[in-house]
């Protein structure tokens, strides 16, 4: 495992109410049973809306999910490459609220 997959499932493994599961045959954690991150490429995948995915976009190298490489991202899911891994930990509670919001309609 490497060290930005160990990060990723640390940071999965302390979010209130995470199951580790799989998305797309990668690692993912899930709320409600619902992914709201991913890891990718060495990086972590976040389900984020308004100012959240404003902000991770905004990171140097971030980009919109694109797990296919045929040019379709997935536009609620943004990249965030381990040069950011600073801001893995809140992003991923932003997106666990985010899906939980989504599951539980509140």
């Amino acid at each position: 495992m490497t060290k930005e997959e160990e990060l990723f499932t640390a940071i999965g493994l302390k979010v209130d109410g995470s199951a580790k599961s799989q998305m797309f045959g990668k690692p993912c954690f899930k709320v409600g049973g619902k992914a709201y991150v991913s890891f990718f490429q060495d990086e972590m995948v976040f389900k984020l809306e308004g100012d959240a995915h404003k902000a991770a976009l905004s990171l140097d190298g971030a980009q919109l999910f694109n797990s296919s490489g045929k040019g379709r991202p997935m536009k609620e899911w943004v990249q965030v490459p381990y040069s950011d891994h600073e801001q893995w930990s809140s992003l991923a509670v932003a997106a666990r609220a985010y899906v939980y919001t989504l599951n539980n309609g509140k």
